[in-house]
């Protein structure tokens, strides 16, 4: 576990969110292969869930889903670590993925301009626990005011930026109501027209 991690007290993390935070050691992460440094504040938030692991309502049941996702990224996918910045549980805990400050492997093409955070469950045919939605709220809020991600962010659904169901029709349509939330880009089609996307990343899509 790198030392960044080890020796982070768990009250100091409780004081900085106004939610439940779970570190990476306190769900006992792998540590990373290796990391990239992200450039922020970014301007765009992706929503992400699961779909599988299942829905997780107490800090045991999502610590292994967490444990579950980066096996799964990191064995089975090849990626460096957990894809995700964050994971909110039904527990309304949000639990440290990458974290603010590491490119993440959460939306091709997308990894360079934003924050995925992803809810934990299955959301195509029903919508998250309100404490679940109001602490991914609360987390953005953070990331804004802690200065990871611009306060003129873009929301979008992953659905938004590749050829996903993800984040499930019922987030999808829940996310539509948020502060922030765009309805640009509509799908992957629109990548190329994005003016936040970096001219390296665009020349790599219209190959």
């Amino acid at each position: 576990m790198p030392d960044r991690y080890k020796d982070k007290p768990l009250s100091n993390e409780v004081i900085s969110y106004n939610f439940p935070f779970i570190s990476r050691s306190d769900w006992y992460a792998r540590e990373p292969k290796q990391t990239t440094p992200l450039n922020t504040p970014v301007p765009y938030v992706v929503i992400h869930h699961t779909y599988t692991p299942a829905a997780c309502f107490n800090k045991e049941e999502c610590a292994a889903a967490m444990r579950q996702m980066q096996q799964m990224h990191i064995d089975g996918n090849g990626w460096w670590d957990i894809g995700y910045h964050f994971c909110v549980g039904s527990d309304g805990a949000a639990y440290e993925g990458r974290g603010w400050e590491t490119l993440g492997a959460q939306a091709l093409h997308f990894n360079s301009v934003s924050i995925g955070i992803c809810l934990i469950g299955d959301w195509r045919f029903e919508v998250p626990p309100a404490q679940q939605l109001k602490t991914a709220k609360d987390l953005i809020a953070a990331g804004v005011q802690q200065g990871y991600i611009q306060p003129e962010y873009k929301l979008v659904g992953h659905r938004q930026v590749r050829a996903t169901e993800c984040p499930g029709t019922s987030l999808f349509e829940e996310i539509q109501s948020w502060d922030h939330y765009s309805p640009f880009p509509r799908s992957h089609k629109d990548l190329l027209n994005v003016t936040e996307l970096p001219e390296s990343v665009k020349k790599v899509i219209s190959i």
